[in-house]
């Protein structure tokens, strides 16, 4: 059966015999001259050539790649230090000057301490002032109200009756009490002596006035001197401007008993059962408060 070509007019390759090459054309219908096997050489020669190319092509293109990511991953790798580097600085600045904030708040914070301690003290001592101001001004209102009472004719914390000033230790201080002789020496050193009762009237007064001034429960330790003694003549009582005195209706019942033998002054306290019945004789060392008197001016 004869071959049959569906390319019209292409051109055949082959070798002749001598190893010559040759080409012609192959009429449609007509036979192929040449050998196969030298075809085949040569498409297995081109193979090869082929091959080597393509390897030294995929050699080319592996170093180009590895060249190219290198150089990308450097580039990549370089601002990122360089960005790492100027954030590590920032941060060292920040810190710094938050530390330098830090150390300035810590300073003020002292500061304002010490400005509160020196003003607190200030205020202390203020409000100390204060006090004193308040019991400057609650003496002064004593004071005028009792240049009021007496009209200006005793003394401040004096009282007045008819002609005559009073003054009472227990209202200068409670705490405070004198035997019989003491009493009496502070009573002169203020220009005065101790109380001689002259009137019922008086009696009544001094009596009325020492009715709240009590110190204790017990009714004989609330007396107050009063400048009456017998210490020269036992039993002949003797007012201090040597009056003596012979009506003994000022005296309690039962008084004066000279208890002990050792009672020879004056005292007075309240009774509530009578304002005359009010005096009785007690040992001139014991402690009591004092009345003293003189005249207003």
């Amino acid at each position: 059966m004869e071959k049959v070509s569906f390319v019209r007019n292409a051109p055949q390759v082959f070798f002749n015999s001598a190893g010559y090459f040759k080409s012609r054309y192959k009429t449609f219908g007509k036979a192929v001259y040449g050998s196969n096997r030298w075809v085949l050489l040569c498409l297995g020669l081109l193979n090869v050539v082929l091959l080597i190319v393509a390897v030294s092509l995929g050699i080319k293109c592996a170093k180009v790649k590895e060249s190219s990511i290198h150089v990308t991953h450097s580039s990549a790798t370089q601002p990122t230090s360089e960005y790492l580097h100027d954030n590590h600085s920032n941060v060292i600045e920040a810190g710094e000057n938050l530390k330098k904030t830090l150390e300035t708040a810590i300073k003020n914070h002292t500061l304002l301490k010490e400005q509160i301690e020196q003003k607190k003290s200030i205020n202390d001592e203020n409000q100390r002032q204060v006090e004193t101001l308040r019991t400057e001004k609650t003496n002064l209102q004593a004071n005028i109200s009792a240049l009021e009472g007496t009209c200006g004719k005793c003394l401040p914390g004096w009282n007045i009756l008819n002609s005559s000033c009073y003054f009472f230790s227990y209202l200068e201080s409670s705490a405070v009490k004198k035997n019989w002789a003491d009493s009496r020496a502070d009573c002169v050193r203020r220009g005065a002596d101790l109380v001689v009762i002259d009137t019922p009237e008086e009696q009544k007064f001094v009596s009325d006035s020492i009715q709240n001034m009590k110190t204790t429960t017990n009714r004989w330790g609330n007396g107050f001197w009063i400048g009456i003694t017998d210490v020269h003549s036992e039993g002949t009582w003797t007012w201090i401007n040597n009056v003596t005195m012979l009506d003994r209706r000022y005296w309690m019942d039962g008084e004066p008993n000279n208890r002990g033998q050792k009672e020879d002054c004056g005292v007075i306290l309240y009774s509530s059962i009578s304002p005359w019945k009010t005096m009785f004789d007690g040992p001139c060392h014991y402690p009591y408060h004092w009345v003293c008197k003189m005249d207003s001016r």
